[in-house]
């Protein structure tokens, strides 16, 4: 869904540039018709139309590249495709961590509960925003339950994801 926004911005966005091409391009033919005594063998109109013909190319490619991303870009989430890979028809769920739930304390259950929640894996940072704790209270909770075996986290980018172990 977001691809095909993005492509219809680029579209809208190609189409104004060509109006703004095509604008550009009636003030420069005003500007070369009242100052070029030559008539049409003045080298400044081959100018105007070499610009203009790159101008519309630089369009039509932006337009070519929208219209691909509205048909043919595919949505893919990197941690559903990372989730599955782990999960293997596996279902998290919280039934199957009460034991497990009982040991840890208030602020560990509630990251715990928001990881199980997400189907097993989140990207760290939305664990940030989904608990309202900051960044290190909630990497030193990630670090006591992945050292208890319960999480592992794996660098993606610029954050980690946080993945429920079986």
């Amino acid at each position: 869904m977001r691809n095909k926004i993005v492509g219809y911005l680029i579209v809208g966005i190609s189409i104004l540039l060509g109006f703004v091409i095509w604008m550009f391009n009636r003030a420069l033919a005003e500007i070369v018709s009242t100052s070029c005594s030559h008539g049409s063998s003045c080298p400044m109109w081959g100018t105007i139309d070499f610009q203009t013909n790159i101008g519309l190319g630089v369009m039509v490619f932006i337009i070519l590249i929208g219209i691909y991303l509205i048909f043919f870009g595919k949505e893919q989430k990197i941690v559903t495709k990372f989730v599955k890979e782990q999960i293997k028809d596996k279902q998290i769920s919280k039934d199957n961590y009460k034991d497990i739930m009982n040991k840890l304390n208030n602020e560990e259950k509630s990251v715990f509960e928001k990881i199980i929640e997400s189907e097993g894996s989140m990207f760290q940072s939305e664990l940030v925003e989904k608990t309202d704790l900051t960044k290190v209270k909630v990497t030193r909770i990630l670090d006591k339950l992945e050292g208890k075996h319960l999480i592992e986290r794996r660098r993606r980018g610029m954050t980690n994801i946080v993945i429920l172990k079986k």
